[in-house]
């Protein structure tokens, strides 16, 4: 059933080039990350006072800590299980380079959604826009032939424990934080 999925999506490439662009745009390694990095970037000084300022930078934290629990978990079930990429089993055509790596789980979906789950937990709609984000991106990936469906819902699922893993370790760490982050603002303007 994947495999038809995979093959049905994959169906739509090379149709238009329009639609090939976008999900060139889409598929790549660059544009969905720096598109929620920039949302924790903008998070991180955002806030009418100084107490909503710094919420915001514990979720910029917590997001960041996401990212790197979910490469680390992805690292983790690569070495322990390896799947081949659908390109590698099925006739695609492939608008995107050929990763040798695990696809199984999709690091991308792990990273998208674990952001997303960090900047949820505390802005509703902007998370729920991260989240369409990353189905979408993880979508795009599956018509490329660089993933299956079942990789991109395993990196989803991971992305979502791992940024309420990183919340509440941010949380429960904001002792720590808070100092700091006076510090900072300390020696900046604003």
């Amino acid at each position: 059933m994947e495999d038809a999925l995979v093959l049905w999506l994959n169906g739509w490439v090379g149709r238009s080039g329009l639609v090939d662009g976008l999900m060139g745009a889409l598929v790549s390694d660059y544009l969905v990350p720096v598109w929620a990095s920039t949302v924790l970037m903008g998070l991180w000084f955002h806030g009418a006072s100084d107490a909503e300022r710094y919420e915001n930078q514990l979720v910029t934290i917590a997001g960041a800590l996401a990212v790197g629990l979910a490469n680390g978990a992805v690292a983790i079930v690569n070495q322990l299980v390896f799947t081949a990429r659908p390109f590698v089993h099925l006739d695609l055509d492939v608008p995107f380079y050929l990763p040798t790596d695990s696809s199984f789980p999709a690091n991308t979906a792990g990273v998208a959604f674990g952001i997303a789950t960090a900047v949820f937990l505390r802005h509703r709609k902007l998370g729920a826009a991260l989240y369409a984000l990353g189905a979408v991106w993880g979508i795009a990936r599956v018509a490329a032939g660089v993933h299956y469906p079942s990789d991109v819902l395993a990196g989803a699922a991971i992305g979502v424990l791992v940024g309420v893993v990183a919340t509440l370790v941010v949380r429960r760490g904001a002792f720590i934080l808070r100092p700091v982050l006076r510090t900072f603002r300390f020696f900046t303007v604003g």
